[in-house]
């Protein structure tokens, strides 16, 4: 079991900084604006909850493309609501063992647990960056991500669709955060 809230706690933080002027500024996501980005995380924070405490929601197989127009003006409380859930929900020994569904894919709880996690840690690194922003993250918790995301980018050379880009080179020493973005094709030089 893993505690994901310092990785939350560090995400409602980068949140709760943006400000409403950034909202169509670009994001490493290729062709995503911070308030598209900023939607994608608080439908995911949902979508995990219900993971953990394995709910099915009805959103179909995918969740609809992030739209920052659907963010109305609560946004910040509500996503730093959701992202509190979902730490609640993460820390239920249940969440962790048997079958959840996510994103409309069938997954072991324990593997739902570590997409959670990366979710956080690299859509934090991309708001934080995308909004001139600090990011700092708890170097177990990015070692704990690279374990669902190492194995998918090596399965996946040319970047997964709707999760990862292709990877891109890092060297096996560099930090765990810097090795954990290569592998979702984060380029950490990028700027908006």
């Amino acid at each position: 079991m893993i505690d994901l809230e310092p990785a939350t706690r560090v995400l409602t933080a980068v949140v709760e900084g943006v400000g409403d002027e950034q909202l169509t500024a670009p994001t490493p996501c290729a062709g995503m604006s911070v308030g598209d980005l900023l939607d994608h995380i608080d439908g995911l924070a949902l979508a995990f909850t219900a993971a953990a405490t394995k709910e099915l929601i009805d959103a179909g197989d995918q969740g609809p493309s992030p739209d920052g127009s659907r963010l109305g003006t609560d946004w910040r409380p509500r996503i730093a609501q959701r992202l509190a859930a979902l730490t609640d929900a993460w820390r239920a020994a249940a969440a962790w063992t048997g079958m959840t569904r996510v994103g409309g894919v069938d997954l072991p709880g324990d593997v739902a647990g570590l997409v959670a996690l990366d979710e956080v840690i690299v859509h934090g690194w991309d708001l934080a960056t995308a909004t001139g922003q600090r990011f700092r993250c708890d170097p177990d918790l990015a070692a704990a991500a690279i374990q669902f995301v190492e194995p998918t980018a090596m399965q996946n050379p040319e970047g997964t669709p709707g999760l990862f880009g292709p990877p891109l080179p890092v060297s096996a020493d560099a930090p765990a955060l810097r090795r954990l973005l290569g592998l979702t094709g984060r380029d950490v030089t990028w700027t908006a």
